[in-house]
């Protein structure tokens, strides 16, 4: 299992920045630190860049070692008003991932609040707009046709499509993404199960993480992994949730890897880094932890077989 970056923040002195540097000085720092710390690939947004730059940009990544495994772009087709730009968006991306030589699309399904300033807005509330809990069934109905018709397009550019589960989202656990994914039923569409979504949509998690990670480990062909603290407010329903390195948090990644083991998964891990503070010390802690996670999961297997 080879480990991706996908960056929060991207500040490498003098760069101080989340977004990934325009600069190539700037760029080749970042990527320098990333390739020290352990991370095999990078994770990028989509974005829009000539073809020449495009061809650019592939080159520095994979002469550094960092290359593109994994872009992010599109968005939910529930709502009406942003679903065939948010289906155009995916199209766009999968275009640029095969460009940029990403053999991945991550994508959300998440659409606009009915009311921005509600609650269930952001995360860690009583409520989440948008959500599987508030779905119909046209609501995925409406996105199976959306995600299907870019599938077959990232079908033929080679690019396999992963839905991330994620707040705000009809896919935001594994009942719902395991259902999108039969709807959709196209062969290069996978989920993304991403616990830290799971754990920090609601002030109460509705899942635990082992069983969501079981459920889903079988279907998946992306990974994002964070971990969290989370600190309960019962009276105003609501939890903070405060982002850690891997080893620190209260997902339980040991399990959640063997987890993924079991059901033969051979894509990427990607670690989605730290927003706040020094990025590279924290986010290098992840690595190293994943790194010894599969190292003491590999030796067990090694001597239940002997």
């Amino acid at each position: 299992m080879k480990i991706a970056y996908a960056f929060r923040r991207c500040a490498s002195y003098p760069y101080n920045g989340t977004g990934f540097p325009t600069n190539p000085a700037d760029r080749q720092r970042f990527l320098k630190h990333a390739k020290e710390i352990g991370f095999d690939g990078i994770e990028l947004p989509a974005m829009n860049l000539s073809d020449a730059d495009v061809a650019t940009l592939r080159s520095e990544l994979e002469d550094a070692g960092m290359p593109c495994v994994a872009i992010r772009g599109g968005g939910g087709a529930a709502h009406p008003r942003v679903a065939t730009a948010n289906k155009q968006r995916m199209i766009d991306a999968a275009h640029f991932a095969s460009k940029v030589g990403a053999g991945v699309l991550n994508s959300t399904v998440t659409t606009p609040p009915r009311d921005p300033n509600g609650k269930g807005t952001y995360r860690g509330e009583s409520v989440s707009q948008g959500s599987s809990r508030l779905a119909s069934a046209i609501d995925y109905e409406r996105t199976a046709s959306a995600v299907s018709e870019a599938a077959t397009v990232a079908a033929d550019l080679g690019v396999e499509i992963s839905i991330e589960i994620h707040q705000n989202s009809i896919a935001d656990n594994s009942w719902s993404a395991l259902h999108l994914l039969e709807l959709i039923d196209a062969p290069n569409v996978g989920v993304n199960p991403e616990l830290g979504n799971i754990y920090w949509t609601y002030d109460i998690p509705e899942e635990s993480c082992e069983d969501a990670i079981v459920a889903l480990a079988p279907h998946a062909n992306y990974w994002h992994c964070k971990s969290l603290y989370r600190v309960h407010i019962p009276d105003l329903e609501t939890a903070i949730y405060v982002q850690v390195p891997l080893p620190d948090g209260e997902i339980d990644y040991r399990f959640a890897i063997a987890a993924m083991l079991e059901a033969d998964y051979e894509g990427y891990l990607a670690i989605e880094g730290i927003r706040d503070g020094d990025q590279f010390h924290q986010d290098g802690r992840s690595v190293a932890y994943v790194k010894s996670v599969l190292s003491d999961l590999a030796s067990t297997q090694l001597t239940v077989n002997s």
